[in-house]
C-alpha cells in the first residue's frame, strides 16, 4: 500500500465516526418506487446536484445538509433522469451485457462540503467502511461512479474513490487538474477540459477584433481555473483584460457594472455556472446595463429561462459556446411514462428512497425543455462503463462469464474504450479526456432560442468557422467594437502609455520608416538603403538608382574634351621634340615639359571613370591617377617657378644655392621626392580606406545617387601635399611678376594657378548648393578644367611663338631681353 493510499485510508477512518449520522439522514424516508435506486448484478453510483446550495452557509453542527431546502435545478434533474433512462436502455439491450442487470445508486449531491452521505454510502459495505481492509476485499457493489457535475464537488469527493481505483466517469467537471493522472488515476470524463472552451472564446474575440474585455467568473475551482487559462491564453495576443472579478455570494453588482461602464468595456466574457449566470444577467437587467456583448461558456449558453425574459434584449447581444445537442432516442417517451408514477408528499416534497426533493411544479414537458447541455456526456458516461464491464466479463452473444469484477478491472477497460454511440466515437486519451471536441457557436435570437452561427472543431483536425451575417447585433447589423484605444491610422505606431498594451497613443512614423501592424504595431521599421518612404507610410518604395551613364550627352562632351587633351598633349610633345633646342622650349623647361605633358595626359584618364555604374576599381581609378600625376605636374611648375626666379634674382644674392641646385640636379630631386611622397601617402590611405561605391540616399527620398566615397581623413595628407605645392608654385611665380615683358613663363604659371583655384572654389560652392547625380559630371569637368588651365595657358602661347613668331624663338632675341632686364635692374 502506497503512502498516499495509506493517508486516504486514515482519512476514511476518521469519516467513519460521522457515517452513522449521515446514514441515518440518508434513509429517513421511503417510497414504493425509488428514482434513486435500482437493484442489479452490478451497481453504478450517480452524483447529481438536483438541488444546489447558493451562498456560503454557517456550519454549526456536524450534520448532513437537507438538500430539499435548497434551490431546485431542473436541468440537473434532467441529467439525473437521463442516467436512469440509459441504465434501463442498457438492461433492455440484447447485445450489451446480455443476462446481466445493471443497477444504480444515485444521490442528490447538493453541496461541495456538506453533502457526504451519498459518498460514504457508495464506498460502504453492509453499512460499514473499513479503510484498513486489504485491497480487493469487502468492496462495495459499486463498480464505477458517474458525476458529480461541478469541478469543486469532484475535487472534494474524488480522493475517496481514487484510493481503491474506483472509476469516476465525470460528465461536467472540466478543470485542468483532472488531466493529471498522478493525482487522479481513476478519473475519466466525457466532457472536454475548460481549456477548449477558453480557446473557442479567444477565437471569437480575435475574429471580431475585440481587444478590450471584462472577464467574470464563478468564485470556485471551476471559475478560477477558467480565469487562469484565459489570462495565460491572451498573454501573447492583442486581447487585454480591462476588468476581472469573481462572482461570489457577496458581490456588489452595482459597483461591478459601474466599473465596466467607466472603463468603456463593451464585451463581457462570463465563465460561470448556470446559477451564477442567471443571477448576473438578471442583475444586469435590474441595473439597466445596455449595449454590451456577453459571451457565455458552455455551462449556460443554452439556458432556457434567460432568453425568454422580456427585458433580455436591453442588455445587448448574447453569444455562447455550446456543446453539440445530441438527441437521445426514446428519452422523451421515458420521461412521459415516468410522469405521475411518483407523487409528491406534503408541501411539495417528494419522499423518494434515500432523498427528499421538491418536484410538484415540474412536468415532463418542463424537464424535456430544460437546458440540454451535458446530456450526451451523461449518456456516454454510462455507456462507457457498460462497455467496459462488458469486456471485463468477457461477454458474448449467449451471455457473460461469471467472474469476480473489481473496480480497477473496469478502469483498465474504460481507458481502452473505443465504441460508437449515436454516430459519435467514444474514446479516451492518455489523460482520461474524451477524444471528441466539437463546439457550436450560438447567439440568443429575438424568439428566445439559441441560434447557431458557427462551430469550432478540435478533433480530429482543428476547424473554425463563423457566419457573422447570421447574428442580430444590438447595433443593427454593425459588429460592435470594444477597444481601449481606437486603432491608429495607417502609418502610425502605438506608444504604450498605460499598464495595458491595448491602451496607447499614436505617433506618426517619420520619413524613411514604415509600420507593419501585423508584425509590430509599436515600432516604426527603417527602410532599407535601397528603399524610401514618406512620413506615415505602411510600406517602403524602391528608390530610383541614379548615375551618369557613358551615353549621357554631358559625359560624352567631357570624355571628348579629355581625349582632345590627350591628343593636344601628344601634339605639343611632338612640336617640342622637333624644336627641342630652341630657346622657347628650353625656357619652358626643356625635358621637364615632356614630363608635364605626359602627366597631364595621364591625369585625364581619371575623367573617364566618373561615368557609368561605380565599382571598386573605377572608384580607385577616379582619384588615384589625378592625385598622383597632378602632384608631379605641380612639382614641375614649382621647379620652373623657382628656376625662373633663381636666374633673375636669387643667383646673384645666393650663388651657393644656385651652384648646389645645378650640381645636384635639384629640380629632379624635388620632382622625384614629391612623386614618391604622394605615391606612398596614396597607397597607405587607400589601403586603410580605399574609395568604394556609395549609395547617397540623403539628397532625395526617391533616389539613390551612386557615388564613390572618398575618406577625406585618410587622404588628408595627400591633399595637404597638393596644397603645399600649389602655394610654393604661386609664391615663386608671383615673385617673377616683374620679369621682362616678353619673358612670361612666371606670369603664365601664376595665371594657370589662379584659374586652378577659381575652378575648385566654384566646384566646392556648387557641391554645397546642388545635390544630384550631375555633381559627378561637374567634378569631372573641374578636373578637366584644371588640366586645360596648364595646357592652354602655359604651353599654347609657346606653341604660338614656335609656329607663328619664329623670330622670337632665337638666342639673340632672348639675350637681348635678358640684357635689357639686367640694365633696368642696375639702374
Amino acid at each position: 500500500m502506497t503512502w498516499r493510499a495509506a493517508k486516504m485510508k486514515h482519512l476514511l477512518l476518521a469519516a467513519v465516526l460521522l457515517f452513522e449520522i449521515f446514514l441515518h439522514a440518508s434513509t429517513r424516508c421511503t417510497a414504493p418506487t425509488s428514482e434513486f435506486h435500482l437493484d442489479g448484478n452490478f451497481l453504478i453510483g450517480g452524483l447529481f446536484d438536483i438541488h444546489y446550495a447558493w451562498g456560503a452557509g454557517l456550519h454549526r453542527r456536524p450534520e448532513a445538509l437537507d438538500c430539499s431546502t435548497q434551490c431546485f435545478s431542473i436541468s440537473n434533474y434532467r441529467r439525473f433522469q437521463l442516467m436512469r433512462f440509459t441504465v434501463e436502455e442498457i438492461n433492455n439491450s440484447t447485445s450489451l451485457l446480455p443476462n446481466v442487470t445493471l443497477g444504480y445508486e444515485m444521490f442528490d449531491h447538493c453541496s461541495d462540503t456538506l453533502s457526504f452521505p451519498g459518498i460514504l454510502k457508495l464506498i460502504s459495505v453492509n453499512g460499514e467502511i473499513r479503510p484498513w481492509a486489504e485491497p480487493n476485499t469487502k468492496l462495495s457493489q459499486v463498480i464505477a461512479v458517474v458525476g458529480p457535475f461541478t469541478s469543486t464537488q469532484a475535487l472534494t469527493v474524488a480522493p475517496f474513490f481514487m484510493v481503491d481505483l474506483i472509476p469516476m466517469v465525470n460528465y461536467g467537471s472540466s478543470i485542468s487538474i483532472f488531466s493529471k493522472k498522478t493525482k487522479f488515476p481513476s478519473f475519466l470524463r466525457t466532457v472536454r477540459p475548460s481549456s477548449n472552451v477558453i480557446e473557442v472564446i479567444v477565437a471569437i474575440l480575435k475574429h471580431f477584433k475585440w481587444s478590450w474585455v471584462a472577464f467574470l467568473y464563478t468564485a470556485n475551482d471551476f471559475g478560477s481555473d477558467g480565469h487562469n487559462l484565459f489570462v495565460n491564453r491572451v498573454r501573447d495576443t492583442n486581447i487585454c483584460i480591462g476588468y476581472t472579478t469573481d462572482l461570489n455570494a457577496d458581490i456588489n453588482f452595482s459597483m461591478l457594472f459601474s466599473h465596466i461602464e467607466l472603463l468603456r468595456i463593451r464585451v463581457i466574457v462570463v465563465f460561470t455556472d448556470e446559477v451564477a449566470a442567471e443571477v448576473l444577467i438578471k442583475s444586469a437587467i435590474r441595473f439597466n446595463v445596455t449595449n454590451k456583448v456577453w459571451i457565455a461558456n458552455d455551462e449556460w449558453s443554452l439556458n432556457k429561462h434567460l432568453p425568454k425574459l422580456e427585458e433580455i434584449r436591453s442588455i445587448g447581444t448574447v453569444l455562447g459556446v455550446a456543446q453539440p445537442i445530441v438527441t437521445v432516442p426514446g428519452f422523451g417517451d421515458f420521461i412521459h411514462s415516468a410522469e405521475g408514477q411518483t407523487e409528491c408528499g406534503y408541501n411539495g416534497q417528494q419522499m423518494c428512497g434515500n432523498q427528499v426533493f421538491n418536484c410538484s411544479e415540474w412536468s415532463a414537458q418542463s424537464i424535456l425543455e430544460a437546458d440540454p447541455s451535458f446530456s450526451f456526456p451523461v449518456y456516454s458516461a454510462v455507456y462507457a462503463i457498460a462497455h467496459a464491464l462488458h469486456k471485463t466479463l468477457q461477454c458474448e452473444e449467449e451471455g457473460c462469464n461469471n467472474i469476480t469484477v473489481y473496480p480497477n478491472m473496469v478502469l483498465a477497460e474504460l481507458q481502452k474504450s473505443n465504441f460508437t454511440l449515436l454516430n459519435h466515437t467514444i474514446q479516451f486519451d492518455q489523460n482520461g479526456d474524451l477524444k471528441l471536441g466539437l463546439y457550436f457557436l450560438v447567439f440568443w435570437n429575438s424568439t428566445g432560442d439559441a441560434q447557431k452561427f458557427g462551430f469550432y472543431q478540435f478533433y480530429p483536425i482543428v476547424n473554425f468557422y463563423i457566419n457573422s451575417s447570421e447574428i442580430i447585433w444590438y447595433t443593427n447589423k454593425e459588429v460592435p467594437t470594444s477597444l481601449c484605444t481606437p486603432e491608429c491610422p495607417d502609418g502610425y505606431a502605438r506608444k504604450q502609455n498605460y499598464i495595458h498594451r491595448c491602451c496607447f497613443t499614436c505617433e506618426i512614423c517619420p520619413n524613411d520608416t514604415y509600420i507593419n501592424v501585423t508584425k509590430d504595431p509599436y515600432n516604426c521599421i527603417s527602410c532599407k538603403n535601397t528603399e524610401w518612404s514618406n512620413e506615415g507610410s505602411t510600406s517602403c518604395n524602391l528608390r530610383l538608382v541614379e548615375f551618369i551613364p557613358f551615353t549621357d550627352m554631358g559625359a560624352v562632351l567631357i570624355m571628348v574634351g579629355a581625349s582632345t587633351l590627350v591628343g593636344l598633349s601628344g601634339a605639343i610633345s611632338v612640336l617640342f621634340a622637333f624644336n627641342y633646342n630652341t630657346p622657347v622650349v628650353r625656357s619652358a623647361g626643356g625635358p621637364m615639359c615632356f614630363l608635364i605633358l605626359g602627366c597631364l595626359a595621364l591625369c585625364s584618364v581619371s575623367v573617364f571613370f566618373y561615368f557609368g555604374k561605380p565599382t571598386n576599381a573605377s572608384c580607385i581609378l577616379r582619384y588615384f591617377p589625378f592625385l598622383l600625376f597632378f602632384t608631379v605636374c605641380l612639382a614641375c611648375f614649382v621647379v620652373r617657378s623657382f628656376q625662373i626666379v633663381c636666374i633673375f634674382k636669387i643667383a646673384a644674392k645666393f650663388p651657393r644655392l644656385q651652384r648646389w641646385w645645378t650640381n645636384y640636379h635639384g629640380q629632379w630631386l624635388l620632382v622625384t621626392g614629391a612623386f614618391t611622397a604622394q605615391a606612398l601617402l596614396l597607397i597607405v590611405s587607400f589601403a586603410y580606406d580605399s574609395p568604394r561605391p556609395y549609395n547617397e540616399t540623403s539628397w532625395h527620398h526617391g533616389q539613390i545617387v551612386l557615388f564613390c566615397s572618398l575618406n577625406l581623413d585618410a587622404t588628408s595628407f595627400s591633399l595637404v601635399l597638393l596644397g603645399l605645392l600649389s602655394c610654393l608654385c604661386f609664391i615663386f611665380s608671383y615673385m617673377g611678376k616683374d620679369l621682362p615683358k616678353n619673358y612670361n613663363e612666371a606670369k603664365d604659371i601664376t595665371f594657370c594657378l589662379l584659374l586652378l583655384i577659381l575652378t575648385w572654389i566654384l566646384f566646392v560652392t556648387i557641391y554645397m548648393l546642388y545635390h544630384g547625380k550631375f555633381i559627378q559630371s561637374l567634378n569631372a569637368l573641374a578636373v578637366l578644367c584644371s588640366l586645360y588651365s596648364f595646357l592652354l595657358w602655359y604651353f599654347l602661347p609657346k606653341c604660338y611663338i614656335i609656329i607663328f613668331q619664329s623670330h622670337k624663338n632665337t638666342p639673340q632675341y632672348f639675350q637681348c631681353l635678358i640684357q635689357n632686364y639686367t640694365k633696368t635692374i642696375s639702374k
